[in-house]
């Protein structure tokens, strides 16, 4: 992997560039600073610079920004996706027909938000959050 840009960006090697976390939303950090997304960019930094990483590009393969859209798998087997929304640094974000994982991604926000994990614990962050569905 080359590097992190941001909790749910990343850029990977071997000639790929630029690519979105499918079915996760992570705060903003640019263009202005969202509540915790300092953090959850922190935690994919902490979690993946100098990490191998594999990635399974999604059906539709690009967003509207030309992003390669990808789940992302640590070495060890673990869901990087699947990581950000349980330990409470990102939302499910479904967008078909790239919604493989969704169900799962629901139910692990779920999870998170019942324990205060990272931003459903900040007041000020969980408010206005829930699931994103988004459909064409």
């Amino acid at each position: 992997m080359a590097r992190v840009v941001d909790g749910d960006t990343v850029e990977l090697d071997g000639g790929i560039g630029k690519a979105r976390l499918i079915g996760v939303d992570t705060p903003e950090v640019y263009g202005g600073v969202k509540c915790f997304g300092r953090e959850a960019s922190a935690y994919a930094k902490r979690q993946l610079d100098g990490e191998s990483v594999r990635f399974v590009v999604g059906r539709d393969e690009r967003d509207r920004y030309g992003r390669v859209l990808v789940y992302l798998w640590l070495d060890d087997g673990r869901s990087f996706n699947a990581l950000l929304v349980s330990r409470g640094y990102a939302q499910p974000l479904t967008i078909p027909p790239n919604d493989e994982y969704a169900d799962s991604f629901v139910a692990l926000s779920r999870r998170a938000r019942g324990r205060s994990a990272g931003l459903w614990g900040r007041g000020g962050c969980a408010a206005a959050l829930a699931p994103i569905h988004l459909f064409p």
